[in-house]
């Protein structure tokens, strides 16, 4: 009974997300309130909060999934392997598979839009970012997180998050996913250089 209520959770959870993203192509992000969703997906507005603590997790609803994809990355490396080799592995691996974090189309390009065109969003993917910089920290160096595990956590972030902004950069002129594809790797084996020079 407890599996069949939670796979229930999980399918609400993905209605209200599925049905904000659709209102916030169409509109924009700042233009839909938490009303407009809630009506949208039949949903009371109170629901809608109880799956999203605030609007913008509407949209940038993937963030958990970062946690857990750097958690298995260096979960899963080898004895006496780099994390860097273990985190170049998972860029290749979610590139490979076409996932969001990794993949430059149309599709990501318009996501992306819709965040430029919102202060809001652009502040809480910061903080996002924020946060990944602290797990990722967490990851590298156990509970005693030090300046060190920062710094190498903040430059893979940091070039994760480059990486990818130039890509879709390279995209709207070229409208080449290949070409998006190939700036997007470039530049995180730059960065991805400039953290194991740490080590």
């Amino acid at each position: 009974m407890g599996e069949l209520r939670e796979s229930k959770k999980r399918e609400t959870r993905q209605r209200i997300s599925d049905v904000a993203t659709a209102l916030f192509f169409e509109r924009g992000f700042d233009a839909v309130t938490i009303d407009d969703v809630a009506a949208a997906a039949k949903v009371s507005k109170p629901t809608v909060f109880n799956y999203f603590a605030r609007k913008e997790d509407l949209f940038l609803d993937r963030q958990d999934d970062v946690r857990v994809l750097l958690r298995e990355a260096l979960g899963g490396k080898a004895k006496g392997e780099a994390p860097v080799d273990a985190l170049r592995r998972l860029v290749d691996r979610l590139h490979h598979e076409k996932h969001p974090f990794a993949r430059i189309d149309g599709e990501t390009v318009g996501w992306w839009r819709v965040v430029a065109a919102s202060p809001s969003l652009q502040a809480r993917l910061r903080e996002i970012g924020d946060e990944a910089v602290e797990a990722l920290a967490g990851e590298l160096a156990g509970p005693k997180v030090d300046g060190a595990a920062r710094l190498a956590a903040g430059m893979f972030v940091l070039t994760w998050r480059t990486a990818y902004g130039e890509a879709i950069r390279v995209f709207e002129r070229t409208a080449s996913a290949k070409k998006a594809s190939t700036a997007f790797l470039a530049l995180i084996d730059r960065g991805f250089a400039a953290a194991r020079a740490l080590d």
